[in-house]
């Protein structure tokens, strides 16, 4: 800290510079909360570890510091289609930007190592497994690094949803350039992810900074199945007609089915799974960054580090494996701020393949035990009656006081009971049909259906038979779910998938415990009023006239570059100009996200869209 210190003595004037280049450089005109504090932490030769949500600004958090730093600051990041937007979109900016990977061509690559070495470079991507590579850390020992910035750094914890092998040498990082700063950052960790990030990074003496979870744009809504594809069909016509979205489903070959059956629905739907070939995964991947109405239908090889900021929407057809997946999965959606849906639709065979899968890995017993109670936690999730943000924010150590208002058990509250009675009968039925059979079955002897299985079985004689003949099949279902994800069943995904009673069940059966149970069989879907239309609203007609005319010549002018739309300018950004209709170009200065270079390069074809547009013309 001392050496940092001589490098910038006067902490005052480096907020000063920080925020200087936060106003020219990226065109804002103030730091949202920690980020000034971050950054002055860096700047000024400290480590940090960073935890912010997505959308919530952590880039500017390294990209500031290596620009107020001497020399290049190195920023280690996971995905190939990352560094390229982040590359792009510092360009646009003037920022001398580049990276290292494999798509780029061997002279491609010579000429970026000899930008390197002729200190033309203010940030270098890089992928993690080139710093295994000696030629690339010789190349870095040549030169002067400003910092070294490990982003999405939960992928070097092996209890984390999204480990990855490569990053697991990246420790070493400090030993080799052990006065350069640094800083790790990721949007997803639960307490035992970020303990491992600090040890296997070396980053014992970093400062923490946590800035919370909380995505407030995001309303979010889970769903029991029920015809899950009509679910979400409904959901998308209603909600999110002409917008940019991701699918998520479990296994490749829902992808593929589900993409060509959008398709024939009228929605333009890519797949995307590591089962593709890399051409067409490329070739997907662009056409969603940079065409407007894209659904992309993915699996999780798809999402992370993709930075388009106006997806609208991200919907679950099959349940995510934990918490931290689905807060990430979810946070790819409206990243700029503005409103986004994020939509689950789950059933108890969601949790069953899981389990299977869990099972069927080749994981440690330990790992496989953690794993088991983050799947829990996720259905717990699924099937929580109160606020759903407080549940999720509660589960990364973040606290919300009053419920949120924007989820859909907030503004549709579900029905909760006292649901003990029923419990006791269904987990008799499960004891006294031998727990041997799965939950159509025990369902079957519940209501009394007196069919050849179950009477060959002589099932028809138990106490148990018929005794829950005031429930449909769908219903029973539900209570069957909510006991799963209670623990008070377990399913054998090993065998025929039979229901288990567990230990926790005793208490129950004893009547010493009760068991309270939402009535979710009474809720709608995306008909209800707790789904939300996901779109940029505008209180006058000529103010959404002009937003979609700037998209036009935003769209024309990213397709003369061959740039995905946004890193021209996000939607926010337009949406201020459509709003403030600015008539200089010292009006435009004002405007979030316009910076100094941006305004040299498109000030006067905004003026002129908007005159345009006021004067009442269609621009060309």
């Amino acid at each position: 800290m001392i050496e940092a210190d001589r490098q910038h003595p006067d902490r005052d004037e480096l907020a000063a510079r920080a925020l200087e280049v936060l106003e020219r450089t990226f065109g804002y005109g103030s730091f949202r909360e920690s980020q000034a504090e971050i950054i002055e932490c860096v700047a000024a030769g400290g480590d940090a570890v960073v935890l912010m949500p997505t959308g919530g600004g952590k880039s500017l958090c390294y990209q500031i510091p290596a620009l107020l730093r001497e020399g290049t600051a190195l920023v280690v990041s996971p995905l190939i289609a990352l560094m390229q937007d982040q590359v792009e979109a510092l360009r646009q900016m003037g920022v001398r930007a580049a990276y290292l990977n494999s798509a780029l061509s061997f002279d491609e690559s010579m000429e970026v190592i000899a930008a390197v070495r002729r200190k033309e470079l203010d940030l270098l991507y890089v992928a993690p497994e080139r710093l295994a590579n000696e030629r690339t850390l010789s190349l870095l020992r040549e030169v002067e690094l400003a910092l070294i910035a490990v982003d999405e750094a939960h992928c070097v914890s092996q209890w984390g949803h999204d480990f990855r092998p490569e990053y697991m040498q990246l420790g070493e990082l400090a030993n080799h350039f052990p006065n350069v700063p640094r800083i790790a950052l990721t949007a997803t960790a639960d307490a035992p992810t970020r303990r491992e990030i600090i040890s296997r990074l070396s980053l014992e003496n970093a400062r923490l900074f946590v800035t919370g979870f909380d995505r407030p744009n995001i309303f979010y809504r889970v769903i029991p199945k029920d015809n899950a594809r009509a679910q979400l069909l409904r959901f998308l016509r209603q909600y999110h007609a002409s917008d940019s979205g991701i699918v998520y489903c479990l296994s490749r070959r829902k992808v593929d089915e589900t993409a060509a059956w959008m398709c024939t629905e009228g929605i333009q739907a890519l797949p995307y799974h590591a089962g593709l070939s890399a051409a067409v995964r490329s070739a997907n991947q662009t056409r969603f960054l940079r065409e407007d109405h894209i659904v992309m239908v993915a699996t999780i090889a798809f999402g992370m580090g993709i930075d388009k900021p106006d997806v609208r929407f991200v919907a679950h057809l099959d349940l995510p494996k934990s918490m931290e997946a689905y807060y990430q999965e979810t946070g790819r959606a409206g990243r700029d701020g503005l409103p986004a849906n994020a939509w689950l639709a789950y059933g108890m065979q969601d949790a069953v393949v899981l389990q299977r899968m869990l099972n069927d890995g080749d994981a440690s017993e330990e790992r496989k035990r953690v794993e088991h109670q983050k799947l829990q936690s996720m259905l717990g999730f699924c099937e929580v009656a109160s606020c759903r943000r407080q549940v999720l924010l509660a589960y990364f150590g973040d606290q919300l006081d009053e419920p949120c208002g924007h989820c859909d058990t907030c503004v549709d509250p579900v029905e909760r009971f006292d649901g003990t009675e029923l419990a006791q009968k269904a987990l008799s039925c499960v004891f006294r049909t031998g727990q041997r059979y799965g939950v159509n079955y025990v369902i079957d002897v519940l209501r009394g259906r007196a069919n050849e299985r179950v009477t060959s079985a002589g099932h028809d004689q138990l106490s148990t038979f018929g005794i829950g003949a005031d429930l449909d099949q769908k219903q029973w279902r539900s209570v069957f779910r909510q006991l799963i994800a209670q623990g008070h069943l377990n399913v054998d995904v090993d065998g025929f998938q039979s229901l288990r009673l567990t230990p926790q069940c005793r208490s129950v059966l004893r009547s010493e415990a009760a068991v309270m149970l939402t009535r979710d069989w009474s809720r709608g879907d995306a008909k209800s009023v707790s789904s939300k239309r996901a779109e940029v609203i505008f209180e006058d007609a000529s103010d959404s006239q002009l937003f979609s005319a700037l998209r036009d010549w935003r769209r024309a002018e990213a397709k003369r570059q061959g740039k995905p739309p946004y890193v021209i300018f996000h939607d926010a950004t337009l949406r201020e100009i459509a709003i403030t209709k600015p008539e200089r170009l010292s009006h435009l200065e004002a405007i979030s996200g316009i910076g100094q270079r941006k305004l040299e390069l498109y000030g006067a074809d905004l003026l002129l869209v908007v005159c345009d547009s006021i004067m009442g013309d269609t621009p060309g």
